[in-house]
């Protein structure tokens, strides 16, 4: 059916929209593809931006003052206290992405007995930590990858286990 929507313009009408052939219905559904694509790749940009960040923040050694080591261990009460009282026996105290292992995660992956000593930065850090002030009170210390971006190792994520 034929309507004229202005002198010498013709719309076709398929119920209330205008009609598009096949084809372009087609284009359509192609420039929406290519924006959805757009956003992804703006998307995902931006989150490598940030990922880049927090690894080159993370690189960066923290200074270890009694004042530090007493925030540490008052925040580790914390989130320790509250898990217990959830029933667990464990939470996670440090996420971070594998690029600040010195094999990208490889050794821990494996769990070959010197992983620590590929660990970079602040998780190095923590790790001392642990085995200086955690360890002897009988804590453990669970290190695994967490995630597997393209099946390749991602984020290391490092639980404080009392059980």
């Amino acid at each position: 059916m034929s309507q004229t929507a202005a002198p010498g313009v013709k719309t076709d009408i398929l119920a209330d929209e205008s009609f598009m052939s096949a084809d372009d219905l087609n284009a359509y559904m192609a420039e929406l593809e290519m924006a959805k694509a757009s956003k992804m790749l703006s998307a995902m940009d931006k989150a490598e931006e940030a990922r880049q960040k927090l690894v080159r923040t993370l690189q960066d050694e923290i200074e270890v003052t009694p004042d530090k080591i007493a925030e540490i261990k008052q925040s580790l009460a914390v989130k320790t206290r509250a898990a217990a009282g959830r029933g667990e026996r464990e939470v996670m105290v440090m996420r971070f992405p594998s690029a600040l292992c010195s094999d990208k995660g490889r050794a821990l992956n494996n769990a070959e007995p010197d992983w620590p000593s590929t660990l970079t930065g602040r998780p190095r850090q923590a790790y001392e930590f642990w085995k200086e002030h955690l360890k002897p009170a009988n804590y453990r210390l669970r290190a695994m990858i967490i995630d597997w971006p393209g099946g390749l190792p991602g984020d290391v994520a490092f639980f404080l286990a009392w059980s």
